[in-house]
């Protein structure tokens, strides 16, 4: 196929994007070019709102045929959380076919360089964004995301977090220069001199396992980052959330063809219902790098089995924040109430342990005892949730059955503080809409510890009393170390306290947000600035997005000869 696109074309226009981004991770300042508004899309060629629900209105029931070698098959079967059936068919691969197709093509990508690799996954994400409402929809009828999160979190956000991995990518390969003139002295000799060629060289193909609640935002870093880096991407969607990143297969393989290269360096692997095809490609000798986010147990699996792979996993934490002292008594319960309700806790992110001394807290507004502060946080996040319209917002729908028989059974693990409530979605009666659940429990006792040092995913959190700011902190050291953590928080007007928390966190590798009371809540991160877990404790054991996250996804190869 004659290029459409050719390299100067993609490096004039998304060069000076590609340089800001390389400045944005330099500074750590805020920095976005994808708008989070739906209003700032409509020109330009991108998507307004009512085009974006169209073009996903029309993919409800089509076949998404994206022209990939292997197809033996098409499949489906997604069932939206708001209770759609989007009947959405997709190519279902012989991989005995696809991964020699998708390793055709990576001697050209490889040649290409650097910057070139990285402007054309630019141009990719370009389009990504001028479709974010239509993404947007997708997203949140495979995650039950609230739309306005799910056109934030799964399109700007991802597509910022792309494009964080890009440039990472790009420092890397670029750390060392294309060529070198090597000249030895000898004394009375001739010198010795070598000319030296430097190549950054892919490792494979590299796999994508995509996961439920957070489709791109998720996947994106590790696809991009595999892509920017010489490497074929196989994605294999989470079965109740291919849509979004069958998506940006096709994205991904219009564009890779338009700019001259074998759009098989991107590919899907949907699979039938049941038939858990992960495990089989995970372990394939063709499939040298994996992404993978999800539950504990796959992750630990993947990183023992895949051994011919470079592994990243973001696994499952029990994230915690410790509440020993506050200048800002409403503003910290306001602050807790939302990251406790946005899309119903099914965030990596979302705090589920709240650590208060059983003697109380100290206020600007007086003392308030463990009974006080429990009861008071139950206040606000019901009034936060109180209206309806409101709790449809934020909430989102319950993203599986497995989900929502946690949360029922979190009330019989200790005293309910505040239970759950259902609420109807006028929009999508078949929705499942559950407000939080927050459960005491005493930190003092074994069968206590047993529930909270245990992830409950979903909106759960667990008030566990203790017996002062130091056990607290002892407390914290242990969870994060045992059970690792996404997030942690804190708040405290003491010093010591504060010194103690982030020396527990330094230690121990787990990141940390302090006295938030704002409009910034400890489960969401700005791609550029913030590291989303560590890679240090046994939540995860990768950052999104730093150099090591990129740099093992290659190898420099040098080509030496005496000059």
């Amino acid at each position: 196929m004659a290029a459409e696109l050719t390299a100067h074309q993609l490096i004039a226009q998304h060069r000076p994007t590609l340089d800001q981004a390389l400045e944005a991770i330099r500074t750590r300042a805020y920095w976005s070019p994808h708008p989070e508004h739906p209003k700032a899309y409509g020109e330009n060629g991108s998507l307004d709102m009512a085009a974006g629900k169209a073009a996903f209105d029309a993919l409800l029931g089509s076949r998404l045929d994206l022209g990939q070698p292997g197809t033996d098959d098409w499949v489906g079967g997604e069932v939206s959380p708001y209770g759609i059936e989007l009947g959405v068919t997709y190519p279902h691969a012989d991989v005995d076919t696809l991964l020699p197709a998708m390793r055709a093509g990576q001697r050209a990508w490889r040649d290409a360089g650097a910057e070139l690799r990285a402007v054309v996954c630019l141009e990719i994400l370009k389009r990504i964004s001028d479709r974010t409402h239509e993404f947007a929809h997708a997203v949140m009828h495979t995650s039950g995301q609230a739309f306005m999160m799910a056109f934030q979190a799964g399109g700007p956000h991802a597509q910022d977090r792309g494009l964080e991995a890009v440039a990472y990518a790009y420092v890397e390969q670029v750390r060392t220069p294309d060529n070198a003139e090597w000249t030895k002295p000898q004394g009375k000799r001739d010198p010795i001199a070598l000319t030296k060629r430097f190549t950054p060289v892919p490792r494979g193909v590299a796999l994508v396992i995509g996961c439920n609640t957070f489709p791109t935002w998720n996947g994106y870093p590790g696809l991009f980052a595999s892509l920017a880096t010489g490497n074929a991407v196989l994605v294999k969607p989470h079965p109740r959330a291919v849509l979004p990143l069958a998506l940006t297969v096709q994205v991904a393989r219009e564009v890779l063809a338009e700019a001259g290269f074998d759009p098989n360096l991107v590919a899907l692997a949907a699979e039938r219902a049941g038939e858990g095809i992960a495990k089989t490609l995970a372990t394939r000798p063709e499939i040298r790098i994996i992404d993978y986010t999800g539950s504990t147990g796959f992750g630990d699996w993947l990183e023992a089995n895949a051994r011919q792979a470079q592994v990243y996993t973001e696994k499952a934490g029990v994230n915690t924040v410790l509440v020993e002292s506050t200048d800002n008594y409403k503003g910290m319960l306001s602050n807790l109430a939302f990251s406790l309700s946005l899309y119903s806790g099914q965030m990596c992110t979302t705090p589920q342990n709240l650590l208060i001394p059983r003697d109380g807290i100290r206020t600007e507004e007086g003392p308030r005892t463990y009974d006080e502060v429990v009861a008071d946080l139950a206040k606000s996040v019901g009034g936060l949730l109180g209206d309806d319209a409101r709790a449809n917002g934020l909430l989102g729908a319950i993203v599986n059955p497995d989900v929502k028989a946690r949360l029922e059974a979190a009330a019989g693990l200790g005293e309910v503080a505040l239970a759950s409530r259902e609420i109807a979605n006028p929009e999508f009666p078949d929705a499942v809409v559950r407000t939080p659940v927050i459960v005491k429990l005493d930190g003092a006792k074994p069968d206590d510890q047993a529930a909270f040092m245990n992830e409950c995913f979903g909106p759960v959190s667990f008030a566990v009393a203790v017996d002062s700011a130091a056990d607290a902190v002892a407390l914290l050291r242990r969870t994060i170390s045992n059970k690792g953590a996404m997030t942690v928080g804190a708040y405290t007007t003491s010093e010591e306290v504060e010194e103690a928390v982030q020396e527990a966190c330094l230690e121990e590798c787990a990141q940390l947000s302090l006295n938030l009371t704002g409009g910034v809540y400890v489960n969401q991160t700005a791609a550029f600035s913030d590291f989303h877990g560590s890679g240090g404790n046994p939540a995860a054991n990768a950052a999104l997005c730093d150099g090591a996250f990129v740099a093992n996804r290659f190898r420099v190869v040098e080509v030496r000869k005496e000059a």
